[in-house]
């Protein structure tokens, strides 16, 4: 595939996944980060939010499926999720994580394992969509272009 063609598709994939509100303005501004110095600065704050992420999701199955239910350690991992989720602009996860939090609160442990399911849905979407997102952003630097930036969502 020609490089203008890979453009053309990263950017009209990126559109679609700001449209369809997996990503939010604060995925533009790490794009905006991104320059010759450091290429792979998008690539590694994802990476680190998989990792932090998944982390966080099993140490949530864990609380959860405790017959006594710690809600402290709940409500000390999923403010940090959606905290994670916010930086790299994962519109959906974070929002899920604001109903979790909720039920948290009210300390509804059946709520929380619906609400962590939901959370872990949204996570694994929106690592699909950045996984295919990253796998464009490698095929055109492969190909020797740059890789296009999205002005009207930053």
């Amino acid at each position: 595939m020609e490089v203008d063609q890979l453009q053309r598709s990263f950017l009209e994939y990126t559109t679609s996944l700001f449209r369809e509100g997996f990503l939010d303005g604060q995925f533009g501004q790490l794009q905006m980060l991104q320059d010759e110095s450091n290429p792979d600065f998008v690539v590694e704050v994802v990476s680190l939010f998989f990792e932090d992420s998944q982390r966080i999701l099993n140490d949530l199955s864990i609380t959860l499926n405790q017959q006594n239910v710690d809600y402290k350690k709940i409500d000390a991992n999923v403010p940090q999720l959606k905290g994670s989720s916010s930086s790299i602009g994962a519109q959906r996860v974070r929002n899920a994580c604001i109903a979790f939090r909720n039920f948290c609160e009210e300390q509804n442990a059946d709520a929380c394992r619906r609400c962590l399911q939901q959370v872990k849905q949204e996570y694994l979407l929106v690592k699909e969509k950045l996984e295919a997102l990253i796998r464009l952003e490698q095929q055109i630097v492969a190909a020797g272009g740059a890789i296009p930036m999205l002005n009207e969502f930053s």
